[in-house]
């Protein structure tokens, strides 16, 4: 199997970690031009988008389901926590807001390299970020506490890490006026998983 993505995206991150959680072993294919326009640069996703997961079934594009599709493929099969899982409303309200966060940051990132930083629509962007992160600031320990017992790791608090520590390495908001987001990330970047899958910019 092989991970298409890019060591300094979030999204794909969230896929390595699982992989890594779940002991399952891949190829890494880095995709040297996010600007290209044809799907094969991006393992087949029609969308051009991050990560695609290759098996010989055939790919998988997204990375919930590259991450499903991952926890089917390992011998281990822990407890894990999916979005479904999470049917109190802060603990749903979170992983979406986590999810819409991780993209509205790659908007504001690719709005700044193509010289859209400013205007009506990049300040939206950047009050909606501003406005979940406050939210999750208030409400991320709790919803994280709302996860089911006994799991070994779930799909909120992995999306939440890889989305907080990325803010700070493409240096788009300082976590400093978040002290338990901050705390939250400090706690699970502890994790081996965490530590072998650390952002870079692919040469």
């Amino acid at each position: 199997m092989g991970i298409v993505g890019r060591s300094s995206s979030h999204f794909t991150r969230v896929t390595r970690i699982f992989a890594a959680e779940l002991r399952v072993d891949y190829d890494f294919e880095v995709v040297p031009d996010l600007m290209a326009t044809d799907a094969a640069a991006f393992g087949g996703n029609p969308a051009l988008r991050l990560p695609v997961l290759r098996t010989p079934d055939g790919p998988w594009f997204g990375a919930i389901s590259i991450c499903r599709e991952l926890w089917r493929r390992s011998a281990q099969r822990p407890a894990v926590a999916w979005p479904e899982d999470l049917d109190r409303p802060f603990a749903a309200n979170a992983q979406e807001l986590v999810l819409q966060a991780m993209s509205t940051e790659v908007a504001l990132i690719m709005g700044a390299a193509t010289g859209a930083g400013a205007g009506q629509r990049q300040a939206k962007l950047r009050a909606s970020l501003l406005g979940s992160l406050a939210w999750l600031e208030e409400h991320a320990t709790r919803a994280l506490a709302m996860q089911p017992p006994r799991r070994a790791f779930g799909t909120l608090e992995v999306t939440l890490y890889c989305l907080l520590d990325h803010l700070e390495f493409r240096e788009v908001l300082p976590l400093a006026p978040y002290p338990r987001l901050r705390g939250l990330r400090d706690g699970f970047g502890a994790r081996p998983s965490a530590v072998a899958t650390g952002y870079r910019f692919d040469r």
